[in-house]
């Protein structure tokens, strides 16, 4: 354990105070208070910083709420005329009707979080980063620890070629390399081996996806042309993302889900 995570190990060894919570919501209390205090004595120098930092956070906080809240607008509509005698001027006019529309920011975030369930695996587990490398010693008396070698399956495209040694730093193993998945499309109930084309994106860091590391919940694309999948406008579909299910360290070969 790092020297400077022992407050992290102490509470998960033996918990919180008992009032945690109540000096929690004290102290979150004050803050207001603590930060109208120190506007009043500030001067010179930070005070100036001190007021473009609260302008800023001001214009943010605006402009959240500004993006959240609800405006009327008018939009026309197809409704039935009002019964009885209507104006020879009212005649050619659409009836308009009163609606409530979201700003396009909120929409925009409800969908990206609609798409982020939409996988297999929404949540995966995190890997530390003393668990993705191992540190690789150099130098003529191995004092020089900058080297780092993956320790997970990895994807390299067909064109890859390896930096020299002496400027390489990330170390990807031939054996933990892979160039096909097991693929599962769960509609037509088959499962074929597929090459990979790459990888779109790894959840644990964007790191991980310019590597091309494959760990679990890693969004890949494959080669489904073998599938025969065509598009409403009757091409074939040739690549096509998959979400991969297992370990691939752990057992040697990559199982993903086709997602449709």
């Amino acid at each position: 354990m790092p020297q400077n995570e022992y407050i992290e190990e102490s509470i998960r060894k033996h918990g919180r105070r008992f009032d945690h919570e109540e000096r929690s919501r004290k102290k979150s209390a004050r803050e207001a208070h603590d930060a109208s205090l120190y506007s009043q004595k500030v001067r010179g120098l930070k005070a100036k910083l001190h007021q473009n930092k609260r302008r800023k956070e001001k214009i943010q906080m605006k402009k959240t709420m500004k993006e959240h809240e609800e405006r009327n607008t008018t939009q026309r509509g197809s409704e039935a005329p009002a019964p009885g005698a209507v104006p020879t001027y009212l005649l050619d006019r659409e009836q308009e009707s009163q609606a409530k529309m979201l700003s396009s920011a909120v929409k925009q975030k409800r969908k990206e979080k609609a798409a982020k369930y939409s996988v297999p695996l929404p949540q995966v587990r995190g890997v530390p980063e003393d668990e993705m490398f191992k540190v690789i010693k150099t130098g003529k008396s191995k004092d020089k620890s900058w080297k780092r070698m993956i320790t997970k399956a990895t994807f390299v495209g067909d064109g890859f070629t390896r930096r020299p040694v002496k400027y390489e730093r990330f170390i990807r193993p031939m054996a933990l390399r892979q160039k096909k998945a097991n693929v599962t499309h769960k509609e037509l109930g088959v499962t074929m081996q597929l090459p990979i084309i790459g990888v779109k994106k790894n959840p644990q860091n964007p790191t991980y996806t310019q590597l091309g590391v494959l760990t679990k919940g890693t969004i890949m694309e494959v080669n489904v042309s073998e599938l025969g999948l065509v598009t409403s406008g009757g091409k074939v579909v040739w690549g096509k993302y998959a979400q991969i299910t297992n370990n691939p360290e752990m057992d040697g070969c990559v199982n993903a889900l086709l997602l449709t």
